[in-house]
């Protein structure tokens, strides 16, 4: 199985059309988006080419290939424009016959406050903070972050993340490695 992980395009059609282009082009069979998809927030400036009607069409267009969460800054009135679910605070998604990935926007749970449940080997994703991380912890549980595909912070540049069978990776929307851990 391989999935391409995104998080916070925050109403940018220019991001959200990166996103599903890196989905095709990574051959992907699901996108786990972590939340923050229509609004740009309270806190947040205009992302480029804000314009959210049009980022939840073209991400309804794949929208049995979405498993998704909610933001922060998603809202109940956001489910009105999506063909998929945008409810949901966290999914737990089978990766192996023992593994999972927890995938969570991150205002909920975070890297400071994973649930119990996620045991050593299992990947926690989250969103959230628009950075990326790619890291094991000291539970043996791999820490990921895919960063913001329209607002990175710190400098970094928007970013999304594969996971497949032997390599969690995070990538720029250019194509190049960021980094990667390599999974047994």
């Amino acid at each position: 199985m391989k999935y391409v992980v995104a998080s916070d395009v925050h109403g940018s059609l220019s991001a959200a059309k990166k996103v599903i282009d890196a989905f095709w082009k990574e051959e992907a069979d699901y996108l786990i988006y972590l939340g923050d998809l229509l609004y740009h927030g309270p806190r947040n400036p205009l992302p480029d080419n804000y314009n959210p009607a049009e980022v939840a069409k073209l991400f309804n267009e794949i929208s049995e290939k979405i498993i998704a969460m909610r933001g922060n800054c998603d809202s109940e009135v956001d489910q009105m424009l999506s063909d998929f679910p945008l409810t949901a605070e966290y999914q737990c998604i089978p990766f192996s016959s023992t593994k999972k990935i927890f995938a969570t926007h991150g205002h909920i749970y975070d890297y400071e406050s994973i649930p119990k449940s996620v045991v050593a080997e299992d990947i926690f994703a989250f969103g959230h903070i628009h950075l990326p991380i790619l890291e094991k912890n000291v539970d043996g549980i791999t820490i990921l972050n895919p960063g913001s595909a329209s607002l990175p912070k710190e400098g970094h540049p928007p970013t999304y993340a594969i996971i497949n069978d032997h390599e969690i990776k995070i990538k720029t929307f250019d194509g190049e490695i960021y980094t990667n851990i390599k999974r047994l």
